[in-house]
């Protein structure tokens, strides 16, 4: 039996150095999936680059969040990559459910097998629309989502395919979006189910020289960002029907 809504304990695993986001993520996850910030933890892999699989001890459910200070192709520089992914695997084996956003799909990409792309020029940013596959029509989160659906989606880095033996959920023409890990309650996502178009607009400025050419591009993006209210329900899909109806 699951434990009621209000006693759920989450442990998000964030790749943030700056602060202001650090606090937005919290919130964004939060808002979007109706607990209370108090509801969910942090471990930030900054702060504690070298963690076992014993700190999920106590939580129902892992959350990894985004980065765009780390890549996942640059283990000297992010020893936390290691620790990061041997609690994917761990969280895979023991059915700890698991909700990864964009550098959380890419670290579980790549602690199943799965090899990642590095994009200079030409990737992904804004709100773009996103396909379904077949299989998302039998998937607890996407079964009711309209296909295509809008998602904030801002990446350097992806995967053509979903790791062996995973089911491909989602995709676009330059990448897989989501995969599920077949009869285990764990999901990755490319795109930003906890990202709003106002949040976009606040990251991109933020990060304008990773993902922006000029003030000039910058604007261009900002002009074309839309609300992607479908992906936004996600979070709340995974609570109510993984952690609160395990069934």
């Amino acid at each position: 039996m699951s434990r009621p809504e209000s006693e759920l304990k989450i442990l998000l695993i964030q790749i943030r150095r700056h602060s202001r986001v650090r606090r937005e993520e919290h919130e964004s996850f939060a808002s979007f999936s109706g607990l209370k910030r108090s509801q969910i933890d942090i471990l930030n892999v900054f702060d504690t680059p070298r963690f076992k699989s014993d700190v999920l001890n106590g939580y129902d459910a892992v959350l990894v969040g985004g980065a765009s200070e780390a890549s996942v192709l640059e283990p000297n520089e992010n020893p936390f990559l290691d620790s990061g992914m041997d609690l994917m695997r761990f969280c895979a084996r023991t059915s700890v459910p698991v909700f990864a956003s964009c550098f959380g799909f890419q670290l579980a990409a790549q602690a199943f097998g799965r090899q990642v792309i590095r994009d200079e020029h030409d990737f992904e940013r804004g709100s773009i629309p996103i396909s379904l596959s077949d299989d998302a029509g039998m998937d607890p989160l996407f079964h009711d989502t309209p296909d295509p659906f809008l998602a904030v989606s801002v990446h350097r880095e992806r995967v053509l395919d979903p790791p062996d033996g995973c089911t491909g959920l989602a995709y676009t023409s330059n990448c897989c979006h989501a995969f599920r890990i077949p009869d285990r309650p764990f999901w990755a996502f490319q795109f930003h189910p906890e990202v709003n178009r106002d949040t976009l607009i606040e990251r991109l400025t933020i990060y304008k020289r990773e993902y922006t050419t000029s003030d000039d591009h910058l604007e261009e993006v900002l002009a074309a960002v839309r609300e992607t209210p479908e992906s936004n329900l996600l979070i709340r899909k995974f609570v109510d029907r993984v952690l609160l109806d395990p069934s």
